[in-house]
């Protein structure tokens, strides 16, 4: 039995020395994820194929860059991966986490782009999973086999409630227009999605007798300056009736992160302001 004095709570939540790489670091909530590392004490890696904002991130975040740095990364490809695993090694030593949170995600801030399933290109198909999921596959294998092999670590896949429910496309039509000519949420965002929640599954107890804790989180949508009409629509199916704040998942991904859920893997986080329960 273990006589070993349990660390306290403060120690559980805190990633003093550790290094987290987070992929699509650049954007919207990569930011906030960078935040969090670091006002956990930890050091995040900003990696992005977008290297000038992935500079601005980092210097907005920590102007000394002592606890945040960015790096150049594309996830659709091994050697990109390989380079960064090479450079990380140089320059910090070592790697404890892997946040997999880059993603194609068409932004209704920004106007959907046309899209239909009955037209969906396979251009588009196969563009959104290399990034999403072929983008996991790689960086799981590069920096997840690296630390199977360096005492142990762990990954975050950032998926979803859409990744657990199908999306309501009535949320993106606008009024009076015909519903087979509206824009939608593109089916590749839920295959992506869905994709990472079994992904983590699967390297949860692949990797498990290596030390290699595996969890997806799934958040819910995400307030950024969308139309009116469309937060309204969306706040009436999520219980709390409201969007998430970018800030609300920071305490969830210091927790995955560190020791504090040292007895989780293979778990799927949902903080979605209760919208999987209707």
């Amino acid at each position: 039995m273990n006589t070993a004095l349990a660390p306290s709570l403060s120690e559980s939540f805190s990633l003093a020395g550790r290094v987290v790489l987070i992929t699509g670091g650049a954007g919207l909530l990569g930011r906030e994820h960078a935040a969090a590392v670091v006002d956990a004490g930890g050091t995040a890696l900003i990696a992005d194929v977008k290297m000038d904002e992935a500079q601005e991130a980092a210097r907005a975040l920590d102007p000394s860059g002592k606890q945040c740095q960015a790096l150049s990364l594309d996830v659709t490809q091994r050697e990109s991966c390989r380079a960064a695993l090479g450079e990380i090694q140089e320059r910090w030593g070592r790697l404890d986490v892997l946040v997999n949170n880059a993603a194609r995600n068409p932004k209704v801030e920004d106007g959907l782009p046309p899209s239909r399933f009955e037209t969906q290109s396979v251009e588009e198909w196969e563009a959104d999973l290399a990034v999403g999921l072929r983008g996991a596959f790689l960086t799981s294998q590069v920096f997840g086999a690296h630390m199977a092999s360096s005492g142990g670590g762990v990954i975050i896949n950032v998926a979803s409630d859409l990744g657990l429910i199908a999306p309501d496309q009535r949320i993106y039509r606008e009024p009076g227009e015909d519903r087979k000519a509206a824009r939608t949420k593109p089916v590749t965002y839920s295959v992506v999605k869905g994709g990472l929640i079994l992904m983590t599954r699967y390297l949860a107890t692949y990797w498990a007798e290596d030390g290699v804790r595996v969890n997806a989180l799934c958040p819910g949508g995400v307030y950024a300056g969308q139309p009116e009409m469309f937060v309204s629509r969306l706040s009436h199916l999520i219980p709390l009736g409201r969007m998430a704040r970018k800030d609300e998942y920071r305490a969830a991904l210091v927790f995955l992160a560190a020791d504090a859920s040292s007895y989780m893997t293979g778990a799927t986080l949902v903080i979605d302001g209760g919208r999987t329960c209707w």
